[in-house]
C-alpha cells in the first residue's frame, strides 16, 4: 500500500469509527473538524506530489491542529545534534544509532509542544508587539552571524532560506514568551521542601576526604631546558625566607590561580592529578611541598585546610537544592501546561 492509499484508509477509518464526525451540529466545531479534514488533504497531497524516496524526508511525520511537520522539519531541527552524536559515537554504531533515534523521538516531541503553544498563541488572542519580535530577530542576527554574506551563506548550507530562518525566529521568540507567561520560574519553595528533599538525598552530599590549598603553577614551554624547575625554585626559596606564597602566585602563576592569590578551593583527591594528590593529601595544614616537576609543568602547594569525608550540612547546600526544586518544580508546570494543550488539540503521529 502506497503513501497516498494509507493516508486514505486512514482518514476513511477515523469518519468509520466516529474520531470524525460529518455531521457535527455546532459551527464551531464543524469548522474545527473541516480544518482538520484539510490537513488531511494537505498530507494527502505531499505524499501523492513527492518520488518515493522524496517522500521519506518530506512526508509528514506530525499532524498538529492545521499545522503540518514533515520528518524534513525534524531532521533539520536536529541536524547539529545528529552531527555531534555523529563524531562522538563513530566507533559504536548501535550506540549512535540508538542515540540519534532518541535525538529523533525528543527533537519530534519538541517541535510538536512548538505547535500546540503557536496555536495556543494564535486561537486565544495574545498580542505581542511586531516591533519587538523584529528587534530580537535583529540582534540575535547580529549575534550569530558576523554579517549578512556570513548568514546568507551559512543558510545555504544548511538548505534554508532567509524567509524560513525568520519564520523560525520569530516562531522561537513567541514560543519563548509564552512559555515565561503559562511556567513561572520564580516559584516559591518552602523551607519544608528543602529539608524533606536533603534529608532524602543525603547521599548526594557526601564528600570524600578535601584539602584546600593555595598553589603556584608554571607552565613548560616546548623544548624547556630546566628553566622553569629553576625558577620554581627559586620561587620556593623566597617563600623559605618569608615572601608569602600568595605574594609569589599573583607574579608568578601561570594558571587562573594567579587571580585569587593562588586560591585553588576545596578538592577531594580524585579531582586532582595524582602526582598533585599524593602530596597534598601527605602535608598537614600549614605545611607546603618542595617544587613539584612534571612533565608540563612545576607546581608549588601549600595545604591551607583539611577535611575528613562527610556530609555537607543543610546550610551549605541549601541554595544548590532550592534551584534544583525551583527548576524540577519548573518542568512540572512545563508537562501540566503542554498536557492541557495536548488535550483539547488534534495531533496524529504517522
Amino acid at each position: 500500500m502506497n503513501v497516498y492509499h494509507s493516508r486514505l484508509f486512514e482518514l476513511r477509518r477515523l469518519v468509520r469509527l466516529g474520531a470524525l464526525d460529518l455531521t457535527l451540529p455546532t459551527p464551531t466545531i464543524a469548522a474545527n473538524y473541516m480544518r482538520v479534514l484539510c490537513v488531511f488533504a494537505l498530507a494527502l497531497l505531499f505524499a501523492m506530489a513527492a518520488p518515493a524516496q522524496k517522500a521519506v524526508t518530506d512526508g509528514v511525520a506530525v499532524i498538529v491542529n492545521d499545522a503540518i511537520i514533515t520528518y524534513q522539519d525534524v531532521e533539520q531541527y536536529i541536524g547539529q545534534a545528529v552531527d555531534l552524536l555523529v563524531r562522538q559515537y563513530s566507533r559504536q554504531p548501535e550506540a549512535m544509532r540508538q542515540k540519534i533515534g532518541e535525538a529523533r523521538q525528543d527533537g519530534t516531541d519538541q517541535l510538536v509542544e512548538r505547535q500546540l503553544i503557536l496555536h495556543d498563541f494564535k486561537t486565544a488572542g495574545y498580542q505581542f508587539p511586531m516591533s519587538i519580535i523584529e528587534d530580537t530577530i535583529q540582534e540575535r542576527t547580529k549575534q550569530r552571524f558576523r554579517d549578512r554574506v556570513t548568514m546568507m551563506q551559512t543558510l545555504r548550507e544548511q538548505g534554508i532560506t532567509y524567509e524560513t530562518y525568520r519564520q523560525r525566529q520569530h516562531d522561537e521568540i513567541i514560543v519563548e514568551a509564552m512559555r515565561r507567561r503559562n511556567v513561572p520560574q520564580d516559584v516559591l519553595i518552602s523551607p519544608q521542601k528543602i529539608l524533606d528533599y536533603y534529608q532524602t538525598n543525603k547521599t548526594n552530599f557526601a564528600v570524600g576526604d578535601q584539602v584546600k590549598l593555595r598553589t603556584i603553577v608554571l607552565n613548560k614551554p616546548p623544548g624547556d631546558t630546566g628553566a622553569v624547575k629553576q625558577l620554581a625554585e627559586e620561587i620556593l626559596r623566597k617563600i623559605n625566607e618569608g615572601a608569602l606564597l600568595s605574594d609569589m602566585a599573583k607574579i608568578h602563576s601561570d594558571g587562573p590561580q594567579r587571580n585569587t592569590s593562588g586560591d585553588s578551593g576545596w578538592s577531594e583527591r580524585d579531582q586532582l592529578r595524582k602526582e598533585l594528590a599524593d602530596v597534598a593529601f601527605s602535608l598537614k595544614p600549614g605545611e607546603r611541598s618542595g617544587v613539584i616537576d612534571l612533565r608540563d609543568s612545576c607546581w608549588l602547594i601549600q595545604v591551607e585546610e583539611k577535611r575528613e569525608a562527610h556530609v555537607r550540612p543543610l546550610s551549605e547546600v541549601r541554595d544548590e537544592i532550592e534551584r534544583t526544586l525551583r527548576i524540577n518544580e519548573a518542568q512540572r508546570l512545563q508537562k501540566k501546561w503542554i498536557k492541557k494543550l495536548k488535550d483539547k488539540a488534534f495531533v496524529r503521529f504517522f
